[in-house]
């Protein structure tokens, strides 16, 4: 045997094997191949080819084993069982950048899946290396490594905590501050997700000088980038007043109002929760909002867009309302409640209109003015139907009875009130007759159109427990009135007149 044929034999064999991770990384790519690959024991034959002597068999079985535990947390569960990590964790350290990238895309695929496989990743040392990595020279393993370890934080406290502790923050500021958009994106995602959990961890970003950064790319072209800036400033400003003022310093605003009416849905959506997230805190941070034309600026992006997207900017109306008359009264004057009253009636999501009711009901709860101008919207009748209604979620009869309770506790405008008195139940019903307890005794003009409309004689058909408050409160009504009224619109009382009629003796000349 020559040795051209010897050596034949070992081409063939690399051959082979090249053809096998390539068609194993190919067929990966496709769902409906993923269970016969795995009953094939794919993961068993890919490992030793991890540490092939041949680079691009490693890389590109990397890249097959990334694809397989992408898919299912059984296959990711399946690479650490293999005793896999271990391996990639090594050659993340020593190989060239293609496998550096595919290795990272490994750790990725298996750390997304639950808090227990991202724990085995950072178990095994992965951490120290990914964050070496977030130094290379190539952007493609600073991004590669920057998604990972944004995949291990999102999940709770403690691994953000671990990924902190490895100095990836810095590393990541400095990754936002590079020109490749695809690599800024990841870092932004990657700082989100770390300062989602605690404020201490929000804390550990803003220390990092992340915020001015982000700030900064509010306005940048790319659709994707503005979303995970606004997610990440989001993230940091929800935890306390503290941290939402250090975003308000970074000067967002009036710069983050622009993408209110932004193209992309959510950059909408995340502008909206930012918005809100500095509002919820304080009445002098809310004012500043409305101050910088904030308010104005959510109720028309409500209006431009439908569903989910709505719901933030719903809540950030909600939030300012709640704090006082004044914001209150701004939200009204910005338009706010018809808008709110059209998300309560056209959104088809229970849980949309919940946040609509509650809003309202924030604004409504007041001053009697504020009141009016919730109820000349006609949004009672319709708060009172989905109270009513057996197909609302819990949630939505709730916020909907609460909302109907602050606005009726609070409102002077007859007009609204009176179809309550033939639709709502007791429990609602107690709230209305109360309201008109209070207005009738000062207006001479309510009392006689409280006649003319019917309103007393339903009064009178209400049956009210002795001693209680209802009873209380129709006695109150009924004060106001003269008693032959008062008989006239009582129930029975056409009977009575006709048995007088029967009993009447005529006057015979």
């Amino acid at each position: 045997m020559s040795q051209r044929q010897v050596l034949q034999v070992f081409e063939q064999y690399q051959k082979a094997r090249t053809q096998f991770v390539q068609m194993v990384a190919e067929l990966a790519t496709r769902p409906q191949n993923i269970e016969t690959l795995q009953n094939a024991g794919v993961m068993s034959l890919l490992r030793p080819l991890l540490l092939d002597v041949v680079p691009t068999i490693q890389q590109t079985a990397a890249l097959a084993l990334g694809r397989l535990a992408n898919y299912n947390d059984d296959l990711a569960e399946a690479v650490v069982k293999g005793d896999i990590l271990p391996q990639l964790v090594y050659s993340l350290a020593e190989q060239n950048r293609f496998y550096k990238k595919a290795a990272a895309f490994v750790l990725r695929a298996v750390g997304k899946h639950s808090p227990q496989l991202a724990q085995a990743i950072v178990d095994c040392g992965a951490l120290d290396t990914l964050v070496i990595c977030l130094e290379d020279f190539d952007p493609g393993v600073k991004e590669a490594a920057a998604w990972a370890l944004g995949y291990i934080a999102r999940h709770n406290a403690e691994l953000s905590q671990a990924v902190v502790d490895a100095g990836a923050v810095p590393l990541l500021v400095l990754c936002i501050q590079e020109p490749e958009i695809a690599l800024k994106r990841i870092a932004a995602s990657a700082l989100s997700d770390i300062a989602k959990h605690s404020p201490e961890l929000a804390q550990t970003v803003v220390d990092a000088g992340a915020v001015a950064h982000l700030a900064q790319m509010i306005l940048n072209p790319d659709a994707k980038l503005k979303h995970q800036v606004l997610s990440a400033l989001s993230q940091v400003a929800k935890h306390s007043v503290d941290l939402a003022e250090m975003v308000v310093e970074a000067e967002i605003f009036p710069v983050v109002l622009t993408c209110l009416k932004d193209k992309d849905e959510y950059v909408k959506k995340n502008a909206c929760t930012l918005i809100r997230e500095i509002a919820k805190h304080t009445p002098e941070l809310s004012q500043l909002v409305v101050n910088a034309g904030g308010a104005a600026a959510v109720i028309d992006c409500i209006g431009s867009c439908k569903g989910n997207t709505r719901l933030p900017g719903i809540m950030m109306l909600g939030y300012v309302a709640a704090h006082s008359e004044n914001l209150a009264m701004a939200v009204i004057i910005s338009k706010g409640v018809p808008q709110l009253s059209v998300c309560l009636s056209e959104e088809p999501e229970d849980h949309i209109k919940a946040a609509a009711a509650w809003a309202l009901g924030q604004i409504g709860r007041h001053t009697p003015e504020h009141a009016r101008a919730v109820a000349v919207t006609n949004t009672l009748p319709v708060l009172l139907s989905l109270y009513m209604s057996t197909e609302s979620s819990e949630d939505l009869q709730v916020k909907s009875k609460k909302a109907i309770k602050n606005i009726l506790q609070k409102c002077t405008y007859l007009p609204a009130l009176e179809p309550f008195l033939y639709d709502a139940p007791p429990n609602i019903l107690k709230h209305v007759v109360g309201q008109f307890s209070k207005v009738l005794p000062h207006d001479s003009k309510a009392r006689r159109l409280f006649v003319t409309s019917g309103g007393l004689k339903k009064v009178q058909e209400i049956k009210a427990e002795p001693g209680s408050l209802l009873q209380d409160y129709i006695n109150s009504i009924n004060n106001c009135y003269p008693e032959e009224i008062v008989r006239y619109y009582s129930p029975g009382y056409s009977d009575t007149l006709l048995q007088r009629v029967d009993s009447y003796q005529p006057l015979i000349n």
